[in-house]
């Protein structure tokens, strides 16, 4: 299974891990992060949540390789401290989200993610979900194409597109993600499809509404900054500018000093806040890992620290 992780040792690092450390991976994925959690934490335990049965079952073979300190979960992470809670673990170490779609779900053209490969409209991280891609481009309106192509994809044909696809939709169902990118194609400007793909940021709108990805990143981040003991961290790698604006808004609420007593020269410790940011700035692939693997390009990773 071909999967390279994204900022892997910037990532492991900033975890901060020790031998008997809990760690949380919220997004186990194809286990490329969590192998090499699982190798340093030798007295402790992973909890790893993934909604992909496919990720979970061969990440479970690739973990058990390693040791059998750990507990896979199969749930969105949003349900983070209430699975916790059933396996009796109610604080922890560190947090990681590695936040997107996995290399293997791109490169698997019948999983529908991918705008190269053919194959039915589905793009869900579930299986078990109804709420497909095939759903969402044939019943959502016009408006509601419009919403999700312009919010989630920021393409500024969003209006074009959205109305070549309740076009054509009028005489028969749009049933694969080809048919779908030349529909796309279609209503996009011949001079603005040499740059970019014209159905990257469309392709990227509708697997952010089928699988809620942004809805879920405030809820699952509150709870594990209350999950965290003194000196614990979390980590999360986003892939796009919605998730990255999410993150770092976010952690800058949760770290900043109440205006009412930030020029005085003695805050009381009360008025300060929990957590730190660990850098100001996000950290970005090397030169070196992009040269190794351009789908790290957009990658971001911040992190932040619970002090008290």
């Amino acid at each position: 299974m071909k999967h390279i992780s994204v900022l892997l040792e910037e990532s492991i690092n900033n975890l901060n891990l020790h031998d008997d450390s809990i760690i949380v991976d919220c997004t186990l994925g194809y286990g490329g992060h969590s192998s090499v959690i699982l190798e340093r934490i030798k007295m402790g335990h992973l909890f790893a949540f993934d909604q992909d049965s496919e990720a979970i079952r061969y990440s479970t073979d690739r973990l058990s390789r390693i040791g059998t300190n750990f507990t896979i979960i199969n749930s969105n992470f949003v349900n983070l401290e209430k699975e916790l809670d059933k396996v009796n673990c109610h604080k922890v170490d560190g947090v990681l989200f590695d936040l997107g779609v996995s290399s293997p779900q791109l490169d698997e053209g019948e999983r529908g993610f991918s705008y190269h490969e053919d194959a039915r409209l589905d793009m869900r991280m579930n299986q078990n979900q109804k709420l497909s891609a095939y759903e969402v481009v044939n019943n959502y309106s016009y408006s509601e194409l419009v919403n999700i192509f312009y919010k989630y994809g920021e393409d500024k044909f969003s209006r074009n597109i959205a109305k070549k696809i309740c076009e054509y939709r009028e005489e028969k169902s749009i049933e694969t993600t080809l048919e779908l990118v030349e529909i796309i194609k279609s209503a996009v400007p011949m001079k603005f499809r040499r740059d970019k793909h014209p159905a990257r940021q469309i392709f990227q709108a509708i697997r952010i509404e089928v699988n809620h990805e942004l809805d879920v990143i405030e809820p699952a981040l509150e709870q594990s900054l209350k999950l965290l003991n003194v000196g614990g961290r979390v980590c999360v790698i986003t892939f796009h500018s919605l998730e990255d604006r999410l993150v770092k808004n976010y952690f800058r609420n949760v770290t900043k000093i109440d205006p009412k007593v930030s020029g005085m020269p003695n805050i009381p410790d009360e008025y300060l806040p929990d957590f730190k940011l660990i850098c100001n700035k996000a950290i970005i692939p090397s030169k070196e890992e992009l040269e190794n693997n351009p789908r790290a390009r957009s990658a971001k990773l911040r992190v932040i620290e619970r002090i008290k």
